[in-house]
């Protein structure tokens, strides 16, 4: 049987593939370094290379008295603290000091509960992958997580991390307590019995009104997850989402990435199985999948389209209709993290659950006439109601649409259009991803907005945490503004 030649975009794929093990390496290492903390001035930047700025002073104290001595000692100059750099907004940016809470990492206490659930407090600075392997050793987990574990637990919850799963709230509902240093420098405690006001604000505020030392959350006993992932046609996904036996219903975790310029997608199902479920992918299968396919590969197709950009709905379709179906079982948050190597832009906006297929129309019908070109895939998320004052699925059922940009391409356009698209369905922007939105706009999507402000204003008149997107999201303190 004779064999088809490939065409010259196939030919293009093939040989990205052959340098992929390269390209992986190398985007690792730049994935590695997202900041630099070495000596006490000079320029900082986020992972996405989307916020800058130049302290006064960067300090990493290394323990909650040393970061309460920092505050008092801080005199004029503003605070801000800054995690893994992982937020695409200015959220760290400051002229004065940038604390790092790195040395303030680990489990300080666990206390179970009869029913094999615990109430678990960490320091703030621990990063989400390091908190998942210590909860493990307890035979513990977190309820949901986001797909990245990068981020300190201080950041990801005062920028409103999420998952997915539409009985499954997201991070900042975890939160049962915290402590934090104030702007006078005092550490105080706050939970929904104790300054419950407080205690809202400082659990998802952007560290509005004090830089947070240590976290109490609620967990639960460790448990697995069969991945089942998928390649289906968006019109299959788009007719069975909903219902008692959709995909959003009948499946504990559930979302989908779009392949824009196509109608295909990949699907990933995640349900709880018996621990005595072990069905592991082989390191070779797990290795192409994740590190050669969606980080290797991925890169240097993203730099082929970025060079030409007519080629995108033609890499897209190769991409989408090269991903292979895979089933297997893991620890929970073995399935639901994942390696992003490729550096990029996002913004993500939750809508009303039932406005997806229509938000997804829109943004199609805007791709094919503006003639823009977008090398990665939408991604699609579900999550639970919940009443955290300043969450964006505060007392609503929510899907999330969330848009990517290669690192390298422009991606203003695209991301403001998606942002029109959703405003007709009162989408409310992610805290830590791009938007564009300001204090008036943000009050009239957020019922508590003005609480937070006030409870913010209270704990923080004279602005010691703030800076130029707090202010610009939450409004300028009063001392300040007048």
């Amino acid at each position: 049987m004779p064999v088809r030649p490939l065409d010259p975009i196939s030919m293009c794929v093939v040989t990205i593939v052959k340098r992929a093990e390269h390209l992986t390496w190398t985007a690792d290492q730049i994935d590695s370094h997202p900041m630099n903390f070495g000596g006490n001035r000079g320029e900082w930047q986020n992972w996405a290379r989307t916020a800058q700025s130049n302290p006064v002073r960067r300090v990493r104290p290394r323990d909650e008295e040393g970061l309460a001595a920092v505050v008092r000692g801080a005199g004029d100059l503003r605070v801000r603290a800054v995690g893994a750099g992982h937020s695409f907004t200015g959220a760290a940016v400051t002229d004065g000091i940038l604390l790092s809470l790195d040395a303030m990492t680990g489990i300080e206490r666990v206390e179970r509960r009869a029913d094999g659930t615990a109430r678990v407090t960490v320091l703030a600075g621990t990063r989400l992958g390091d908190l998942n392997a210590g909860l493990a050793a307890h035979g513990l987990g977190l309820r949901n997580l986001g797909d990245i574990d990068r981020q300190s637990i201080a950041g990801a919850i005062s920028t409103g991390t999420h998952g997915t799963g539409i009985r499954l709230p997201g991070l900042a509902a975890q939160v049962a307590g915290v402590r934090l240093v104030t702007a006078a420098g005092d550490v105080v405690e706050a939970s929904p019995e104790h300054r419950p006001e407080l205690f809202e604000v400082a659990r998802l505020g952007l560290g509005s009104v004090g830089v947070l030392s240590a976290v109490t959350l609620d967990v639960v006993p460790a448990f697995r997850l069969e991945a089942v992932e998928e390649p289906w046609p968006l019109d299959r996904v788009l007719e069975q989402l909903d219902g008692p036996d959709g995909l959003v219903e009948a499946n504990d975790h559930f979302e989908f990435y779009w392949f824009p310029h196509t109608r295909r997608t990949l699907t990933k199902r995640n349900n709880r199985v018996p621990d005595d479920d072990v069905r592991p992918l082989s390191r070779v299968r797990a290795w192409v999948d994740d590190e050669l396919l969606s980080n290797g590969v991925f890169a240097a197709t993203n730099t082929l389209t970025a060079a030409v950009p007519a080629l995108t709905p033609s890499v897209n379709g190769i991409a989408a209709r090269a991903l292979g179906a895979r089933t297997y079982t893991a620890a929970s948050h073995e399935v639901l993290v994942s390696p992003r190597r490729v550096r990029f832009r996002e913004m993500e906006y939750a809508i009303p659950r039932a406005a997806v297929p229509q938000v997804l129309a829109e943004i199609e019908r805007w791709l094919a006439a503006s003639g823009e070109r977008i090398p990665f895939p939408l991604e699609v998320r579900y999550t639970a109601p919940d009443d955290v004052w300043l969450s964006t699925a505060y007392r609503r059922e929510t899907a999330y649409v969330a848009v990517h940009q290669y690192v390298r391409l422009p991606y203003r356009r695209y991301f403001t259009a998606v942002e029109r698209i959703v405003a007709q369905v009162q989408g409310r922007p992610h805290w830590g991803k791009l938007h564009w939105l300001g204090p008036e706009e943000l009050d009239a999507l957020y019922p508590r907005l003005a609480q937070a402000r006030a409870v913010r204003a209270e704990a923080d008149p004279g602005g010691r945490f703030a800076n130029a997107y707090v202010d610009h999201v939450l409004g300028a303190p009063a001392e300040r503004a007048a």
